[in-house]
């Protein structure tokens, strides 16, 4: 036997699966496709979370289209952070190719181009159906930690949150927070500090600057109704097949702290919403987040803790969280650790540093007999990547530098046009497309401000009236000294003498 047929037998072994799974390619000896020597991906190990890494343009998009393509054939609804917008093409079938034939006859897999159901989403004002989430449903733990807030401020948080739960007030939107924020430390400034206690208008500042940051980055477009039900995500279509969802976030790359928000009130909103499944046969849901590093690089270490504590508990609801980046070291360790699934494209080392960084790339992989790990990362071509899962018991796979099937979608973006009619197809655009401004706290402290300035109005008016009042009546008791002398007894008694002598 010679070492090609041992290797083959070696994949085989190692990727051995008993239940559904994906064929994500097929591995390479050295340079060498090695045919049906398929790398596979058990379902029932999706919901344990992934990471695929590579520079730009060696693949990782294609490699998500890919991965997005077979899990909606299984039946796996799928949510994709579209971040630089060229993930449309999954609603059209790809044009085919000889060198994608070429490739398949390789990996030893058929090659069926076709297209796939799209839903278009959007958290900003691109075309697509609108996800928004209520101030309210984000509640006063996760809004405190987004927000970055210290004990202090986040013990006024929760002080807003219960006296508008006390009130009746419902907490939509960001206008809504702000009136509140105002109204405890003016007019609603005594009521506040007899329920609840004194706050500090030094603290209520801070918050607001915090609240006013996230508006300007668009969370004015994100916060609202109506209410994005995450139900909808795991929607499959007539003939079974997972629906893929598609957010457009083109226009946030330079809005981390918007996208950080959106992502972890998703996650939590995930995670309060769907049952406990522990493991089953395949998973509920898989998201894909583009362009990690963003969720990362300014999320503060409260925020760090919050999303890994919901990475490592997420799973149990049966979703999956890939992260897609260009290098390992873009994911914080704690969460990098609970990644099952590793796919890693093709490392530059330009600098002392990129060369650090693929050292420390390599160590993420199980050591193998048959690569260079550290050497390889730099040789590998666009459309190869090394691969780890686990298998079924949850156990690492060899790894395998695998040549990639190529997607059966279209590799590029649908026109205006195309874009449109996806779009207005859609059922959910139509469920979520009126933006609701109904009373909330907003309007009716407004009316209760209202109220207060003209009841302090109406106490003024009578208060100047009864003060008004006590003046003239002690001006009508103050009498002229002439009328004092005319109306006195001793005068009028005089008077009465000088009479009745004149009457004699």
């Amino acid at each position: 036997m010679n070492q090609s047929d041992v290797f083959l037998e070696y994949i085989k072994q190692g990727y051995k699966t008993k239940g559904d799974y994906i064929a994500l390619g097929a591995a390479m000896l050295g340079e060498e496709t090695i045919t049906d020597a398929i790398v596979k991906i058990p379902l029932k190990t999706l919901n344990r979370h992934g990471l695929i890494a590579g520079a730009t343009g060696t693949g990782k998009t294609k490699t998500l289209q890919v991965l997005a393509e077979n899990l909606s054939e299984k039946g796996v609804p799928v949510l994709l952070m579209d971040i630089k917008g060229d993930l449309s093409g999954l609603a059209a079938a790809s044009p085919g190719h000889p060198k994608i034939d070429e490739r398949h006859a390789k990996i030893g897999l058929p090659f069926n181009a076709k297209k796939f159901p799209i839903e278009v989403l959007t958290i900003s004002e691109q075309e697509g159906t609108k996800m928004r989430a209520t101030v309210s449903e984000f509640g006063p733990v996760l809004l405190s930690r987004i927000l970055d807030l210290s004990e202090t401020q986040s013990g006024i948080v929760a002080i807003i949150f219960k006296y508008c739960d006390d009130n009746k007030l419902p907490l939509l939107d960001i206008k809504d927070f702000k009136k509140v924020l105002h109204f405890v430390t003016n007019e609603g400034k005594e009521e506040i500090q007899n329920e609840y206690g004194r706050i500090s208008t030094a603290s209520t500042g801070a918050i607001l600057r915090k609240i006013i940051e996230i508006e300007q980055q668009g969370g004015d477009l994100f916060f609202g109704e109506k209410s994005f039900d995450v139900e909808d995500l795991t929607r499959v279509d007539e003939n079974g097949r997972g629906i893929i969802s598609v957010l457009r976030l083109t226009d946030i790359q330079d809005k981390p702290k918007l996208f950080s928000t959106f992502m972890l009130q998703l996650l939590a909103e995930v995670y309060e919403t769907f049952p406990e499944q522990g493991d089953s046969d395949s998973p509920e849901l898989i998201i894909f987040i583009d362009e990690a590093h963003l969720v990362f690089e300014e999320a503060s270490k409260a925020l760090l803790n919050q999303i890994e504590s919901i990475v490592k508990l997420i799973r149990s609801k049966g979703i999956g969280l890939y992260f897609v980046t260009q290098n390992p070291k873009d994911v914080p360790e704690d969460i990098l650790a609970q990644l099952g699934l590793k796919i890693q494209h093709a490392l530059r080392a330009f600098t002392a540093k990129d060369r650090k960084a693929i050292k420390l790339a390599a160590e993420n992989y199980p050591i193998s007999d048959y690569y260079d790990t550290k050497e390889v990362l730099t040789k590998l071509g666009i459309g190869e990547a090394f691969v780890s899962v686990l298998n079924e018991k949850g156990i690492p796979t060899p790894l395998a530098r695998t040549m990639l099937r190529a997607p059966m979608s279209r590799m590029d973006i649908l026109s205006k046009e195309e874009l449109k009619n996806v779009i207005q197809n859609s059922r959910l655009y139509y469920k979520y497309h009126e933006n609701l401004d109904r009373d909330s706290a907003y309007e009716l402290l407004n009316k209760k401000i209202e109220k207060i300035n003209t009841e302090a109005a109406q106490e003024a008016k009578e208060n100047n009236q009864e003060k008004r009042a006590k003046t003239t009546s002690r001006t009508s008791t103050r009498q002229n000294p002439i009328i004092k002398v005319l109306t006195s007894a001793t005068f009028i008694r005089a008077a009465f003498g000088i009479l009745k002598k004149v009457l004699k």
